[in-house]
């Protein structure tokens, strides 16, 4: 018990510390300052080519949003997250270590090259997230949670990244085991995460770009617009992708009857959904 006290303890004054540095000594890999620029980036993109005209430059929940992002991304790991995610792995590692297992990894690809390695982790993430998002849908107690980001109504890059707290703990539980057991580092997961964060902010962003045949392969605004419709033709939804918009069009989950620019966003009911950031956290713990 004293090594998981030891571990909490080490994981509150180690992500402060780390967070402290990331905000105070910028450097080329500071997620903190790639996520702000990223959101620049492609907020940028939405005030000089807006795809919706008629939306205002700073949208509906805007300010909501980027307090989410923030939120999400570094405060929830500062208030517990970080030590719940350590001590996660330390009481898997005792649990495995009961069976003589020291090394989770079950298959190495280390030989491989190094782009080829990112290219695996890059496709197998993003189809094991893509199976969890449609869980999200089909779980009636999951839903509730999943809510929060279906309650956009206008759609922006900072959308992308207002969920619940509850969605971390799902993704990154279910994505340990298989993830682990490929044995890649945290290097590789930093690179993947970023290009995901930039592809998750353009899928959401008021910005229109003709991707020509990459449409298939790669999620983008006109695609995702539709998995966030109020009427679908489909009761647990569309366009499941996360990155890549081919796990759709390969499952048959693919739906773009027109262009959906103007089409109403939200779900059934989401007049009565609370507009406020506390009260879209405690609204799934009641139901």
């Amino acid at each position: 018990m004293e090594k998981y006290i030891q571990i909490i303890s080490n994981s509150f004054t180690g992500y402060f510390n780390y967070l402290v540095n990331e905000i105070t000594h910028p450097q080329w890999h500071s997620y903190f300052w790639i996520l702000i620029v990223l959101s620049l980036f492609f907020y940028g993109l939405e005030l000089i080519k807006p795809w919706r005209k008629d939306q205002p430059k700073i949208r509906q929940d805007f300010w909501l949003d980027a307090f989410y992002m923030f939120f999400n991304f570094f405060i929830f790991s500062l208030i517990g997250y970080n030590a719940l995610s350590n001590v996660f792995v330390e009481l898997f590692g005792d649990f495995l270590g009961l069976f003589g297992i020291t090394n989770m990894v079950a298959v190495s690809i280390a030989a491989l090259p190094a782009v080829v390695q990112l290219a695996i982790l890059f496709v197998l993430k993003d189809f094991i997230q893509w199976n969890i998002h449609r869980l999200l849908h089909r779980s009636s107690f999951l839903w509730e949670f999943h809510k929060v980001h279906h309650s956009v109504k206008q759609m922006g890059f900072a959308a992308h990244l207002r969920y619940h707290w509850m969605e971390n703990l799902i993704y990154k539980s279910i994505q340990y085991i298989p993830l682990g057991m490929i044995g890649f580092g945290l290097i590789d997961f930093f690179m993947i995460d970023l290009i995901a964060i930039a592809i998750g902010h353009f899928n959401h962003s008021n910005f229109k770009l003709n991707l020509g045949p990459l449409k298939y392969v790669f999620n983008n605004p006109e695609m995702h617009i539709w998995h966030h419709s109020k009427e679908l033709p489909e009761k647990y939804g569309v366009n499941f992708g996360i990155s890549l918009s081919s796990w759709d069009y390969l499952f048959g989950k693919d739906y773009i009857p027109y262009d959906g620019r103007d089409i109403e966003l939200g779900f059934d009911g989401d007049e009565n959904f609370p507009k406020g950031f506390f009260g879209q956290e405690i609204y799934p713990l009641k139901m």
